[in-house]
């Protein structure tokens, strides 16, 4: 334990150490202060956006009965880790909650057993990836991806969101098929729904494009992949953000 770290504890004076006495037993034990600088570094870690950083499950607020199903589901995945047989993939419309709930699990999973876990943004992730092509870059591609790759359990917050390249492909399939082997727990979020839609016809006879499912998106394949390593969460309902931003505006 760095001495710097606790150096303003009232307790321990930044030793790390509180000294235990009773007519019994005499002896030392750590501090409270050094669970808590750890939590916090591994909160750090996790690389958890400031945005959710206020995110738990007890204030994910289920308002149908089928949220609260939802709700219990993650208490208990988080109750069970990790001893849990697979992950999760998070399904549901923009702004239903889907983040979250995941950044909730990470959060209370990291508190529960001092897990090094990891949020990661799909599309940030292409993107940096991306950028360490580039020749003045200073991180390279096994670097970026090492995390993503060994973190248990790691977030995939929006999968499917870029368009699907045979690079995007690639680069998807590689990481959730390092992980399976691996056997590390992995929670998905996406906005795709993972039954395909049929093409609408109006009276008019106009033909409208079938809304595109997450097997468009990653392929049967890989989409095959993630039913065998993750149970599926599905969320239903209206844009929680939009109706937020209605209200703040309305006179």
């Amino acid at each position: 334990m760095d001495t710097m770290e606790s150096a303003e504890c009232s307790i321990c004076g930044g030793t790390g150490w509180r000294y235990l006495e009773s007519e019994e037993t005499h002896g030392v034990s750590p501090c409270t202060c050094v669970q808590k600088k750890k939590l916090e570094k591994l909160i750090h870690i996790a690389s958890i956006p400031p945005r959710y950083e206020h995110c738990s499950i007890e204030n994910f607020n289920p308002i149908t009965d089928r949220l609260k199903v939802v709700k219990a589901a993650a208490l208990k995945f988080v109750e069970e880790y990790p001893l849990v047989d697979c992950g999760l993939l998070i399904l549901g419309p923009c702004g239903v909650g889907k983040t979250h709930l995941a950044v909730s699990i990470l959060r209370e999973i990291i508190h529960k057993d001092g897990a090094q876990g990891l949020f990661c943004d799909f599309r940030d992730l292409l993107k940096r990836i991306q950028n360490s092509y580039n020749p003045v870059s200073q991180s390279s591609e096994l670097e970026i991806l090492d995390p993503v790759l060994t973190m248990d359990p790691l977030v995939l917050d929006d999968l499917g969101a870029e368009r699907p390249t045979e690079w995007v492909r690639d680069t998807v399939s590689y990481i959730i098929n390092s992980r399976y082997n691996r056997r590390l727990t992995t929670i998905i979020t996406t906005n795709f729904d993972d039954r395909p839609r049929e093409s609408k016809v109006l009276a008019n006879g106009t033909v409208l494009s079938k809304e595109e499912s997450l097997e468009d998106r990653i392929g049967t394949r890989l989409r095959s992949r993630l039913y065998e390593m993750c149970k599926v969460i599905r969320i239903e309902g209206d844009d929680f953000r939009l109706l937020v931003k209605q209200a703040k505006y309305q006179y």
